[in-house]
């Protein structure tokens, strides 16, 4: 079974991250969208929130399956068996970022991170966009999928 985890913080899920896993669907048996846990972190909407944005949005979707973890990304890939890590790339900043760690995760467990770039329509979406909009009673209807609106 191809198993992809797609891990982020998802405060809130944005039309860039729909874009990424609608188009990464065909790819792969199942996508589990994994919302990770930083105490570290403050987020805008509470953990709950953000699984049942999710979830709402891809109800009819069997091949998505939406989990909260903490810890290493790796380390829970290899707890539910999965060989693939899903990214979207906006910019050449996000391909600098994500390259370093794809590579070491790729060196330390042989764990493949497997890229697709935003759809030009969703490319200069970000969650830290999104909430200041929000924050600032802006309409962001353009940039997150009905379920975060309907909050």
């Amino acid at each position: 079974m191809r198993r992809a985890i797609f891990p982020g913080s998802f405060d809130p899920i944005t039309l860039g991250h729909v874009d990424i896993i609608n188009r990464a669907l065909p790819l792969f048996d199942e996508i589990i969208i994994a919302i990770g846990i930083n105490t570290d972190k403050n987020y805008m909407f509470t953990l709950e929130d953000r699984k049942k944005f999710i979830e709402n949005n891809y109800k009819n979707e069997p091949k998505i399956k939406v989990t909260t973890y903490s810890g290493l990304t790796t380390d829970y890939c290899k707890q539910i068996n999965a060989d693939f890590i899903l990214r979207g790339l906006r910019n050449p900043a996000d391909f600098e970022f994500e390259k370093a760690i794809a590579q070491t995760n790729r060196k330390l467990t042989q764990i493949e991170t497997v890229f697709l770039l935003t759809s030009a329509n969703s490319s200069f979406i970000s969650s830290s966009i999104v909430r200041d909009v929000y924050r600032n009673g802006g309409n962001i209807s353009g940039l997150v999928p009905d379920s975060v609106i309907q909050k």
